[in-house]
C-alpha cells in the first residue's frame, strides 16, 4: 500500500482556530512552503462510511494518570471536519509489546491509524520499534532525517547527544515527516491494509505535522463526506427530561446522529451531522440546532463551548445593567466565575464574602434575630444577604449564597449540600432552597451552587427582556 502525497500549496499556519467544517480551506500548511489543501466542494454519496480512523496514544504518563491526553481530542475534532469519524482511542505505555498489539489491532479495523508520543530521543521512547514491529519491517537509519536533527543542533550552536541519533531511525520503506517545530521526525508506514501515520506527542508539534503534512494526505483519498458538529449548551433540568424531549432526534442511525452528554451540571445536546460539501452538513447540523433549541427552551443557554458566566454577562451588557456578590460558603467562587468573562469591570460592581454570621450581621446588615431564628442557612438569611449587598454597592442585582458544602457540618434537617440563594433587584427578593445530595464533593456543591446563581440571575434577565 502506498501513502498518499498532498498536493502542494503556500498558505499561513493557524492550528488554534476552532474547527469550521464550513470553511472552504480548513486545513492550512505551516509558516514554510509546506503541503496544504481543501476540501473539495463535491463529494460521493454520504451513505455510512466504511473508511474510519483510530487514535493511539503513546505514553506511561498518560496510563498512570500523570498527563492528561489532550492530543487525542484535538485529532478528533480535526478528523471529523475532513469526514473521518474515530471509532477508537487507546492509550498505552511506552511499552514495546503494548504498540505493536495495539497497533496491530488497530490496523485490523480502521483504515487509519494516528498515534502520537513517544518519538524523543531517550531509551524509554520506543515508538519507532513498536510500530516497525507490527510492520514487520526493520528499523533502520533515515540519513535525511538524521541530516536535519544536526542542522538543527547546528544553528542552535550545541552539539548534538548521541542519544538523538536513534530520532533519525524509521522503519524499513516508511515516509519521513519533517518536524519543523522539534526534533522528532514522524513517519507514515503500511500496516496491512492500514496506514499508520506517527506523531510527536509535544502538542504544538503534533497539530503543525498534522495540519501540514497528515490532513493534506488524508484528504487527497477523498474522504465520502464532510462531517459538521453543533453543540447546544443547557441547564437547569435534568439530563433524562431533557432527552425525553427531543427523544425522535436521537434515533439509531439518524443522519443528524445526536446525542445528550452531562458534565458538571451542563447538559450537551451534540449534533454530528453527514453531508456531501460542508454547505449541506451545516444546513443539517443548524436544522436540528433549531429543533432543539425551540423544545428545550429556557435551559438552552450558549453553543458550542458557551459559558452559563458568558451568557449572563451578554445579557447584562446588553441590559446595561450591574451586579453584585454576597457570598458565604461559595467563598467568592462566584464572583471569580463573573470576572473570569473579559470586560467584566463593566457590570459586576464587586463581591463581599460574609463567612461568619457576626460578619454576616455587621457587614451586610443580615438582623442576627433572623440567623437566631432561621439559621444562617436559610433562605429567610439568603434573601437578607442579597437585599445587604444590593444597598451596600448599589448595583441593579445581587445574589447570594448560604450552605453547607460539606463534608462536615450537615444535620438531618440540613444535611451536606444543603445551599440557599437569593436574587434581588428593585422590585423583589426572591430566595429559593437547593438540595444538591450529600454525594457531591465540597467543590462540586459550590460549583453547582455558583451556577445556580448565575441561572437564577440569566432567567431574571430573560423575562425583563421579553
Amino acid at each position: 500500500m502506498s501513502i498518499p502525497r498532498a498536493r502542494q500549496t503556500e498558505t499561513p499556519c493557524d492550528i488554534s482556530a476552532p474547527v469550521s467544517s464550513a470553511e472552504a480551506q480548513l486545513y492550512r500548511c505551516s509558516d514554510r512552503p509546506s503541503t496544504a489543501t481543501a476540501i473539495e466542494s463535491s463529494r460521493e454519496s454520504v451513505s455510512s462510511p466504511t473508511v474510519s480512523a483510530q487514535i493511539i496514544s503513546i505514553g506511561t504518563e498518560l496510563t498512570f494518570g500523570l498527563t492528561v491526553d489532550t492530543n487525542a481530542a484535538w485529532l478528533s475534532r480535526r478528523l471529523a471536519a475532513i469526514g473521518l469519524p474515530v471509532q477508537r482511542h487507546v492509550t498505552v505505555p511506552d511499552d514495546v509489546s503494548a504498540i505493536r498489539d495495539a497497533v496491530t489491532r488497530g490496523a485490523a479495523d480502521a483504515r487509519y491509524l494516528l498515534v502520537t508520543g513517544g518519538l524523543g530521543p531517550t531509551a524509554d521512547d520506543v515508538t519507532r520499534q513498536g510500530v516497525a514491529d507490527a510492520a514487520q519491517r526493520p528499523l533502520v537509519p533515515h540519513q535525511p532525517s538524521l541530516d536535519q536533527l544536526r542542522s538543527f543542533f547546528l544553528r542552535l550552536k550545541r552539539d548534538m547527544p548521541e542519544s538523538n541519533n536513534r530520532q533519525a531511525y524509521l522503519p524499513e520503506g516508511a515516509i519521513a515527516i519533517e518536524n519543523s517545530c522539534g526534533t522528532a521526525p514522524g513517519f507514515g508506514v503500511p500496516v496491512g491494509d492500514a496506514i499508520v501515520y506517527v506523531m510527536p506527542g509535544v502538542p504544538h508539534e503534533m497539530k503543525q505535522m498534522f495540519v501540514s503534512s497528515i490532513a493534506p494526505r488524508i484528504v487527497a483519498e477523498s474522504p465520502t463526506s464532510v462531517i459538521v458538529t453543533r453543540t447546544i449548551r443547557c441547564f437547569g433540568g435534568g439530563e433524562a427530561s431533557m432527552a425525553d424531549q427531543i427523544e425522535d432526534l436521537m434515533a439509531v442511525d439518524r443522519n443528524p446522529a445526536v446525542g445528550i452528554t452531562a458534565s458538571e451540571g451542563i447538559i450537551s445536546v451534540r449534533i454530528i451531522a453527514r453531508g456531501v460539501d460542508p454547505s449541506a452538513a451545516a444546513t443539517l447540523a443548524d436544522a436540528d440546532a433549531e429543533v432543539v433549541r425551540d423544545r428545550l427552551g429556557r435551559f438552552t443557554f450558549g453553543q458550542e463551548d458557551d459559558t452559563l458566566p458568558q451568557a449572563v454577562a451578554k445579557l447584562l451588557l446588553d441590559a446595561g445593567h450591574t451586579v453584585a456578590t454576597a457570598e458565604s460558603c461559595t467563598g467568592g467562587l462566584l464572583a471569580k466565575m463573573l470576572t473570569d468573562v473579559p470586560g467584566s469591570s463593566a457590570y459586576f460592581l464587586g463581591g463581599l464574602v460574609t463567612y461568619g454570621n457576626e460578619l454576616k450581621t455587621e457587614v451586610l446588615g443580615v438582623p442576627a434575630e433572623l440567623i437566631q431564628k432561621h439559621g444562617s442557612v436559610s433562605e429567610e438569611v439568603a434573601a437578607a444577604m442579597a437585599e445587604g449587598c444590593r444597598r451596600i454597592t448599589g448595583a441593579d442585582f445581587a445574589l447570594s449564597a448560604t450552605g453547607i458544602a460539606g463534608p462536615s457540618g450537615g444535620t438531618r434537617e440540613k444535611p451536606v449540600g444543603t445551599v440557599c440563594i437569593a436574587h434581588a433587584d428593585a422590585a423583589e427578593t426572591r430566595a429559593r432552597r437547593l438540595t444538591l445530595g450529600e454525594r457531591l464533593t465540597r467543590e462540586a456543591v459550590r460549583d453547582r451552587s455558583c451556577k445556580a446563581m448565575l441561572n437564577f440571575l440569566r432567567l431574571q434577565l430573560m423575562r425583563e427582556r421579553g
